[in-house]
């Protein structure tokens, strides 16, 4: 083919080819990077504002007793807490999820949904400035559980008729709130008795010592220091990188509630133990129910177990009834395509709000008298299928979320370290009093992250240190946990408020 021939076809596509360069005004392009730079600035701001706040304190105890390299250290503790949240279950991710009622994260996608979210993400952004700006100790777990209860009080009050919806799960409240408040009161008691029982029991003097210059422990107690440190960084990872989790998936489900609001990573060997659970669950139900309805439809059924959700009362053959036909809805939908992700689009929302609310049904009824103890089993191992299929983390978000905490940890860890080790305790914090506080700080985030309960590390490893200096007769620095108990008095109601104001104002928008 001849050049000219090649230059007439070129000329002819650029006349009849729209104008693909338009819309690129230098505005749009201004305002496209900001928006990236924008997002770009407050993950890292995020990830900077955390780390100071957590991870690093469980490197200060074997950098003031030398027992590594500040360092060795950091990328050690960093490798575990990347560890401890790729290897973490979700419970606790999912336990912070549930302070929101049923009825709203089952407004996923919508107007409610995309407020939510907003509201929940500026609010973190907002908070983060304040504090930043005015000093203040940000506690990341009560900022988050703060936010997310200020976003269902505000959905409650918006509610046509007030109290005709459920704000909040107090229930999971009170148990979220349990761990928060306990577990550093927990920390400061333990530690302090482990010390009194070491000294008790084990003579070595050489544990009660500060460090001598830069000469590092025994053999046995470096030993015992690095697998606290070790400890307390795997679990600090399991717990506190859960809570990003959850919010993540808030965003996600909020967001993209057709892709994320069912786990299509089942796999299909899981349904037949599904689909049987299933019908067992139905029996049960109908068994409780004298006369079932043979007219009850499942949009009624949603509206009666929805109702009776909000009033937390399932006990009654009414109810029974709807959860029978939500239970074979569910087991008919899901076996129409074979498998969980098979599921297409159009049919998710029902099957998702079925299992959402059988499974919230089961968890109220707790130990309902109306049920023997072989049907209460059958009805809980139908409850856990549930959550297999509902709550859920995908494997990205693990990564991405322990990368960001591993990685974080050896950004900016001096500050806590020298806030552990030399803000606390009047004296120089000695082998003993490091693996007291370290072993306690391990166990008691570790049993939290066992019962899905979101607790602070630093407010428990720190706490463990006043404990182990009081225990020791060290003296403690009033000022610095002064500043802690104000980081966690104004974080609560602050963190409700502006989510809540910010959530009324985006359903406006929205």
């Amino acid at each position: 083919m001849s050049e000219t021939a090649i230059g007439s076809r070129a000329e002819i596509q650029s006349s009849s080819r729209p104008n693909m360069s338009g819309g690129n005004k230098p505005l749009h392009v201004v305002l496209f990077f900001a928006v990236l730079i924008g997002a770009l600035g407050f993950a890292a701001f995020s990830i900077l504002r955390d780390m100071h706040s957590v991870g690093e304190g469980a490197v200060a105890t074997v950098i003031y007793t030398r027992s590594l390299p500040p360092l060795v250290a950091v990328i050690w503790s960093g490798f575990w807490n990347f560890l401890g949240v790729a290897l973490s279950t979700g419970a606790v991710a999912y336990s912070i999820v549930t302070l929101l009622p049923v009825e709203l994260i089952l407004q996923a996608g919508s107007g409610a949904g995309y407020a939510m979210i907003f509201a929940l993400l500026i609010a973190a952004i907002v908070w983060n400035l304040v504090t930043w700006a005015f000093g203040i100790p940000n506690s990341s777990s009560h900022a988050l559980v703060g936010s997310i209860m200020g976003v269902g009080l505000a959905n409650q009050l918006m509610s046509p008729t007030g109290a005709a919806t459920q704000g909040v799960d107090w229930g999971q409240v009170e148990k979220v709130f349990s761990a928060l408040l306990f577990s550093p009161i927990c920390g400061f008691v333990m530690a302090g008795l482990l010390l009194l029982v070491m000294k008790l029991l084990i003579r070595n003097k050489a544990l009660y010592q500060a460090p001598k210059g830069d000469t590092p422990p025994p053999l046995w107690i470096r030993a015992l220091l690095i697998f606290t440190c070790t400890g307390v960084s795997f679990s600090h990872g399991g717990n506190d990188g859960q809570k990003g989790m959850g919010l993540i998936m808030l965003i996600l489900i909020g967001a993209a509630p057709t892709a994320y609001a069912l786990n299509r990573a089942m796999p299909e060997s899981a349904m037949p133990a599904f689909f049987q659970s299933s019908a067992e669950a139905e029996k049960i139900f109908l068994s409780h129910s004298p006369s079932p309805s043979t007219t009850l439809t499942a949009a009624n059924a949603r509206e009666i177990v929805g109702a009776g959700l909000r009033a937390k009362s399932v006990a009654s053959p009414q109810t029974y009834d709807a959860l029978a036909v939500l239970s074979n809805d569910i087991s008919t939908s899901v076996k129409t395509y074979g498998s969980m992700k098979a599921v297409p689009a159009a049919a998710v929302p029902n099957v998702r709000t079925d299992m959402y609310l059988v499974a919230d049904a089961i968890r109220v009824m707790g130990d309902a008298k109306d049920f023997t103890p072989t049907e209460k089993n059958a009805l809980k191992s139908f409850q856990s299928e549930l959550y297999h299929g509902t709550r859920f983390i995908p494997l990205w978000v693990k990564i991405s979320v322990a990368i960001a905490l591993g990685l974080g940890t050896m950004v900016g860890w001096k500050r806590i370290v020298v806030t552990v080790g030399e803000k606390i305790g009047k004296t120089h914090m000695t082998y003993a009093e490091g693996a007291s506080a370290e072993l306690v700080a391990m166990t008691t985030i570790g049993l939290a992250e066992r019962y899905g309960l979101p607790v602070s590390t630093t407010h428990i490893l720190s706490s463990g240190v006043a404990g182990t200096m009081a225990a020791n007769g060290s003296g403690i620095q009033v000022a610095t946990l002064r500043s802690m108990a104000l980081a966690r008095v104004t974080t609560l109601p602050a963190a409700m408020a502006i989510a809540g104001i910010l959530y009324v104002l985006f359903r406006q928008i929205f």
